[in-house]
This record gives C-alpha cells, structure tokens and sequence, in this order.
C-alpha cells in the first residue's frame, strides 16, 4: 500500500499548496501558513505525514508541536530544518534556503519575522492567532 508520505507527497506535486495525510487527508490550496495553522488548531497534525510547499521556522514550530510523524518541504528555511532537528522531526526537502521571502520579494515572510525567537510552539499558535485576529 502507498504510505501517507508518498501520498501527501504526490497530493503536492499535483499542485496542492499543503497536504496532510494522518487519520484524515486534508489539503489546501492556499497559500501562506493559515491551513497549516487551522489544522495545528484542530491536533490534526498529530502523527500525521506532511507535505507543504515552503516551510519556515513558523510552520515548523507548528508541525513539530503538533507531532507530525514526517515532514516534506519543497522548501525549507534553515530556521525551519533547527527546529525539526531540535525536536527531532524527520523531514526531507527539495530546497534549503537561507530564509522564506515575503510574497512582494523584498523582505523576510511576516511569518518568520513573527516566528523570531520564538521556541515553543504553543505560542508561534498564540501569535499566529493574534496575526490573523488583526487582519
């Protein structure tokens, strides 16, 4: 049978922004952190297998606090991958970068400006919520 990685995976490269293959499969098209975040909301994340298009330190936080089993990233910031190091994630990528660029292209994402000094991830929760109450 397929495993949830290789599915989560293939849900990715057919063009989902995120795929979550645990219990249930969720995927979105969105992009940018909320359907990650809504599903760390929901303990969604808890032994599942994640594939999301960019991950930084952020999304990282909240896969790692949320007890992903595996992580892909088509993307991942060297923030992102010390966080799975530190909480002893197992993850694998297509790309490490230095840090995830703001969609404009001239700036750190908001979300790892947000996710500065930021260890734990019940309150990279907390701040996300707050980012997200705001707008």
């Amino acid at each position: 049978g397929v495993n949830g990685m290789d599915r989560a995976k293939a849900l990715l490269f057919e063009g989902r922004a995120l795929a979550v293959v645990g219990e249930k499969t969720y995927t979105s098209d969105e992009k940018g952190i909320k359907a990650l975040f809504e599903l760390a909301e929901k303990k969604a994340l808890r032994g599942a297998a994640v594939a999301d298009k960019i991950v930084g330190r952020a999304a990282a936080l909240l896969m790692a606090e949320g007890k992903a089993a595996e992580v892909y990233a088509a993307t991942l910031s060297e923030g992102g991958k010390a966080v799975f190091d530190a909480a002893g994630v197992k993850y694998a990528y297509g790309v490490l970068t230095k840090e995830i660029i703001n969609r404009r292209g001239d700036g750190p994402c908001p979300m790892e400006t947000l996710s500065a000094g930021v260890v734990s991830g019940e309150v990279m929760r907390a701040k996300i919520r707050a980012f997200f109450a705001d707008k």
